[in-house]
């Protein structure tokens, strides 16, 4: 790869492979987005480092959005398209030119073939679904973005509210999933599952702690509310919100297990099984 290049790589430096596939990257994408369809949810963001890692993360980026705008046209706008739609309500009868030059700033500074893929860009969207998301209709479609590994660890701290689902690949899930749950209390509370075409696994994220069994003193948050994962994904959702709701309120009455009860102040110490028999009768 670098032969005819001055780039070198040490003699001492360790190389790893990172294979990311289409098939594997679509596969995920667009059970994101059918999720996003059967649940109502507003977003759907493709989370990667691909201005680093071009070929893979990069990648991944594109495939996602192919997955988007083929499969799911009629129900997904993209961040970008929204800009030039959401210009063009706001300036009617505004030029395919002006509308580029907002969703590019600068553009008139950059070389002319890429103003020119700009604007042909905002053309091609026009055409494409200026009849049936104009008009303000993008706005009831799910929003499809994308956002760097890095940034978004800043995002869902700072502005959690912008984002719904994010769909990502194995490594940065791993970072961002544990930073997401550090947000609701950690990992005590955060709940998994592995999901198929049709088939599925429910499970606690943080995995066992055998040091801690038989001393009825662990959080079950995160296996209760795997458990309730489970049940949506069965469509036996009064029982789940049930559960839900009575964890919710459990919490609320700050009734709560060591790792809760010292983040918390006021809060009354209890066992796992003294957790779950509160959790019974909030029911």
């Amino acid at each position: 790869m670098l032969a005819g290049t001055k780039k070198k790589v040490r003699a001492d430096s360790g190389v790893g492979v990172k294979p990311i596939s289409i098939f594997g990257s679509k596969r995920l994408v667009r059970a994101a987005i059918q999720y996003a369809v059967d649940h109502d949810r507003k977003s759907v963001t493709l989370v990667h480092k691909g201005n680093i890692q071009k070929f893979t993360e990069g990648a991944f980026r594109e495939w996602g959005y192919e997955v988007a705008t083929e499969e799911f046209r009629d129900k997904i706008v993209t961040e970008r398209e929204s800009w030039i739609l959401g210009n063009l309500e706001q300036h009617p009868g505004l030029s395919a030119r002006d509308n580029a030059t907002m969703i590019e700033p600068g553009i008139e500074y950059a070389p002319p073939a890429f103003g020119d893929s700009v604007i042909k860009e905002v053309e091609n969207t026009l055409a494409a679904i200026g009849q049936t998301h104009g008009g303000g209709k993008w706005k009831s479609k799910i929003l499809i973005t994308d956002r760097i590994a890095d940034s978004i660890f800043q995002q869902i701290i700072i502005r959690p509210s912008d984002y719904s689902i994010l769909a990502t690949t194995n490594l940065n899930g791993d970072y961002i999933s544990d930073a997401a749950a550090a947000q609701v209390g950690g990992l005590g509370i955060a709940p998994g599952a592995n999901i198929g075409d049709g088939y599925a696994c429910f499970e606690a994220t943080h995995g066992t702690a055998p040091k801690y069994a038989d001393l009825d003193v662990i959080n079950p948050g995160s296996v209760i509310l795997s458990g309730v994962m489970m049940f949506d994904f069965l469509g036996w959702t009064e029982a789940a919100r049930m559960i839900e709701s009575s964890m919710e309120k459990t919490i609320q009455q700050k009734f709560v297990t060591y790792d809760f009860e010292r983040q918390m102040q006021g809060a009354t110490k209890v066992k796992t099984s003294e957790f779950a028999t509160k959790m019974i009768e909030n029911m």
